[in-house]
Order: structure tokens, then C-alpha cells, then sequence
């Protein structure tokens, strides 16, 4: 038997083609899980749920209406929400210094404030227990340059998780996070095609190989289904780039530099 059957799933986030969201819905709907997918790209959302024989719906994050109106979509599915998945976020590229205010409000309602509310809508909705799965980020172990307000909003919502599993396990409710390192997906598509940056971070990972949405996604599948106990926890699924660490600008400079001098050269 699948190892989701008959669950209900919400992934918000999977609104961009073929990103870690949308790999993340269809291997759940390869295990048997029933989809909603949010966001609020709605033309893009349209297509996947085709796709996937799903459902959709439009939703800000960091909105609490538009939240509850998402959670009471949810619930005309069945008799409550097994699955939550937020893999919305922002890469945030900025000096510390260089940080403007507007960034940072943006950055904490859309990393911090909207999933501290997305938890509070989804445990509302779990009526029978379930599992929260949070996309968190490697860099909150492996630190990298420039990435200060990305980091801090990451962190800090790991933490939330903890008190969330610590709060509501015994409603049969878990909270994890999942830590990508730099992952092959649309959004990072453009820095792994400069020529010397895969090669850069490749000698960062113990395993070998730079990760892939399909890594995530099966972390997800087994957070989410009945064969996990554990709760309140953070999964490194990056290869063991937080025992090495990321490069740092200056590594990814010279190997960018050396890359285009050999092209030249060539």
C-alpha cells in the first residue's frame, strides 16, 4: 500500500513550475495523498493541480484571513488535514549592513511571521493529528555571506517548530523541518550555470553530488507518513554540507574567475 493513502495534504508554496513545492505534491500524490496546493501565482497553481489531479487555492502566507479561508477549503476535502508543507521563502542577498528595513519586514513576514501563522491555521484543521513539515535551510548550520536576515527568519521558525512539537504531540501532531543545501531547482538555476560555482560547492559535500528537489521530496514522504517518530527535530538532507560548510565569496569568486579563464583560454 502507498505510504500515504487517503491522506490529506496541503503544500503551500507550489506555485512556481517544478519547483521544490511541486516535487514535494507529486511524490505525495505518488504515495496516495489527496493535494491542495497554495500560493498565489493562480495560473500557474491551475496547471499543476490539473496536473496532479488536485486542488488549489490562492493564498498570501502572511495573511490570517486569507489562511483560514485556506484551512476551511481544506477541511471540504474530508474530516481533517494529515499533511502541512510550507515551502514558501525568499533569497534574501544582502550585506548585513546593507539590509534596508523594508527588506527585513519583508523577509520576517514572509520567513517568520507567515509561517508562525501558517502553524497556527494548519493545527486548527489537524483533527485527527498529523504531520508539519517546515523547509528550513542548511545555512542555519553551514553559515554563508551575505544571507544574515535569510538565516535569522529560518532559524527562528526551527525553533517555533520545537515548541510547537513540544505543545501538541499529545493531539498526535509533529513538527519537523528540512534543511536543503544548495539544491538543483528553477530559483537556483541561473548561479549553477555560471561557470565554476558547481564546482565550487561540489568539494563542499561529503556525499559528493549537489542535492536535488527529488532528495527533499523524499525526506517529506517519510515526515510525513506513520512510519516517523520524531517530532520537533531539523533533518540535514544536503549531503553533509553542514560538516564542511558553504564556500565563501571569495572561494565562489576564484572558481568563477578560474572557470572563465580556462573557457578564454580553451
Amino acid at each position: 500500500m502507498p505510504r500515504l493513502q487517503d491522506k490529506i495534504a496541503l503544500v503551500i508554496g507550489a506555485d512556481s513550475h517544478d519547483n521544490m513545492g511541486q516535487d514535494i505534491a507529486r511524490r505525495f500524490v505518488a504515495e496516495g495523498a489527496r493535494v491542495v496546493v497554495a500560493g498565489r501565482n493562480v495560473d500557474e497553481m491551475s496547471r499543476f493541480a490539473d496536473e496532479i489531479k488536485g486542488s488549489y487555492f490562492q493564498c498570501d502566507i502572511t495573511s490570517k484571513t486569507d489562511l483560514a479561508a485556506l484551512t476551511a477549503h481544506v477541511l471540504t476535502w474530508g474530516g481533517g488535514l494529515d499533511i502541512a508543507v510550507n515551502t514558501a521563502g525568499w533569497g534574501l542577498t544582502k550585506g548585513f549592513l546593507e539590509t534596508s528595513e523594508g527588506e527585513l519586514e519583508r523577509i520576517t513576514a514572509l520567513q517568520f511571521k507567515g509561517p508562525f501563522l501558517f502553524l497556527q491555521a494548519v493545527i486548527e484543521a489537524m483533527h485527527r493529528g498529523g504531520s508539519i513539515i517546515q523547509i528550513s535551510s542548511a545555512t542555519t548550520q553551514a553559515v554563508i555571506e551575505n544571507y544574515a536576515a535569510y538565516i535569522g527568519t529560518k532559524a527562528g521558525i526551527d525553533h517555533v517548530l520545537r515548541c510547537v512539537a513540544n505543545e501538541f504531540g499529545s493531539r498526535g501532531i509533529r513538527a519537523n523541518s528540512i534543511s536543503p543545501g544548495l539544491t538543483e531547482t528553477p530559483m537556483t538555476a541561473q548561479a549553477m550555470a555560471t561557470p565554476g560555482v558547481h564546482e565550487c560547492f561540489l568539494g563542499r559535500y561529503p556525499l559528493g553530488r549537489i542535492g536535488t528537489k527529488a532528495d527533499i521530496a523524499a525526506a517529506a514522504v517519510w515526515l510525513a507518513s506513520d512510519e516517523c517518530f520524531m517530532t520537533g527535530e531539523n533533518l540535514q538532507i544536503n549531503g553533509g554540507l553542514q560538516l564542511r560548510g558553504n564556500p565563501t565569496s571569495a572561494d565562489v569568486g576564484a572558481a568563477v574567475a578560474k572557470a572563465l579563464a580556462a573557457k578564454t583560454d580553451a
